[in-house]
């Protein structure tokens, strides 16, 4: 009699990690500090697709952006202390529950799902408690402080208040908790097909809103560099002109000197510095990628003197100095956790360095601007007035403050200096 051989089984494939655990790891790591989350959102989903990725960045960032509140509504669900590990998973399913809006039934599930036995029962009774009261917290929302309501430090939210007013400060911080957009600039000497479902921005020709799955091709290629619209107001106030002479002082990861490529199609003497020289290498290849025809690249920390080789040598400079990235809380959802005021003042006199060092590259006659990614006057116009005090040979032709919620972009500040 014959017998039927069974065909040998295939290896199977390994279980993709639960995309909520790895939230849960990475919002308990962050709580100890030190780590970036995007840092530590890349590590943890080394072996996730794309869309289990997406899922672990919308809950971290998300549970990170709107973090105040979500610990009131954990405060009113649950009297007393809870344990770290405890505590994130609950402000996890609040996220999920109250930020991102998933069905009720996943997100208490899959949340109660990832709890060991010993607070199984206590996280299920806070989430299921969250979903029967939930138009109740939505009502009070409204009346809550507004660093509770849109999750930032009372100091800053005073600080604004202060300088802006009451409702800009609002209008800022409900800004700053939405997921932000991601945006692409085309080069204009190596343009893309543009896609279909590629939003272009009237405000901004050459800007383009990409959609989630980002067009690798076309990045790699150099044919669009993904940047914010801010960045385009200090190049535009430089005007760099074919035939000139520019230095770049800040200039890593490179997205403003591949801008000004753009703008001078390729023809001009460009030279790219960063204190920071592992940074170089990545600098160099998206310049040469972006199709810089006489492009240099190199180490410098302008908080020393300038070389004497670069003194009054550049028709044009651009600075773009550290700051407090008080314009881009939305995309860096560390920053208004760990900004503190002391760090405001630090930098402002790091700032006044960088200026007086980089003011001495500017020839007779030649411009510079100065630039940040924050909103905050300190560390912007009264940096510039500063600088103006000590030096007289340079005046202020005129400077930008790009609010973001106005813009529906990141915030900016950029000031035009000549010689």
């Amino acid at each position: 009699m014959s017998r039927k051989m069974s065909s040998p089984k295939s290896p199977s494939q390994p279980q993709e990690p639960n995309p909520r655990r790895l939230a849960w790891h990475c919002l308990q790591r962050w709580g100890q500090g030190g780590i970036f989350a995007e840092t530590l959102i890349d590590r943890e989903c080394q072996a996730s697709s794309p869309r289990n990725r997406a899922l672990v960045q919308s809950i971290v960032l998300g549970t990170l952006r709107n973090l105040r509140y979500l610990e009131h509504l954990c405060a009113k669900l649950r009297s007393g202390r809870l344990e770290d590990s405890a505590r994130w998973l609950a402000l996890l399913g609040l996220c999920q529950l109250f930020v991102l809006h998933k069905p009720a039934h996943a997100a208490v599930s899959e949340t109660v799902s990832l709890a060991p036995p010993r607070i199984r029962g206590l996280i299920n009774g806070m989430l299921r408690n969250a979903v029967r009261r939930q138009e109740e917290f939505e009502a009070e929302l409204p009346t809550l402080p507004l660093g509770v309501r849109y999750s930032a430090p009372d100091w800053l939210v005073e600080r604004w208040c202060a300088e802006f007013g009451r409702e800009e400060a609002e209008q800022m911080l409900a800004w700053n908790i939405q997921t932000p957009p991601v945006y692409g600039r085309v080069n204009p000497l190596n343009p893309p097909q543009v896609g279909e479902d590629w939003v272009a921005l009237s405000h901004a020709p050459g800007w383009y809103r990409l959609p989630a799955g980002l067009p690798m091709k076309d990045l790699q290629e150099g044919r669009i560099y993904v940047a914010d619209p801010s960045t385009r107001y200090c190049v535009g106030l430089l005007a760099p002109q074919a035939g000139e002479r520019v230095l770049d002082a800040c200039a890593a990861p490179g997205g403003k000197s591949v801008a000004m490529i753009g703008a001078t199609g390729g023809r001009i003497d460009l030279l790219s510095t960063d204190a920071e020289a592992h940074r170089l290498p990545q600098l160099r290849e998206n310049l040469l990628r972006a199709g810089g025809e006489r492009v240099e690249v190199q180490q410098h920390d302008w908080t020393q003197p300038c070389p004497q080789k670069w003194q009054g040598a550049f028709d044009a400079v651009l600075l773009d100095v550290p700051c407090s990235n008080s314009g881009v809380l939305q995309r860096r959802v560390d920053a208004r956790w760990r900004l503190q005021p002391a760090e405001i003042e630090r930098l402002t006199e790091l700032q006044l360095r960088i200026l007086t060092c980089a003011a001495e590259a500017v020839r007779p006659g030649g411009r510079l601007v100065y630039s940040t990614c924050s909103i905050d006057r300190a560390e912007d116009r009264a940096v510039v007035d500063a600088f103006l005090a000590s030096h007289p040979h340079f005046h202020l032709v005129e400077d930008y403050l790009a609010l973001p919620h106005r813009e529906q972009a990141d915030g900016a500040y950029a000031a035009l200096l000549q010689r």
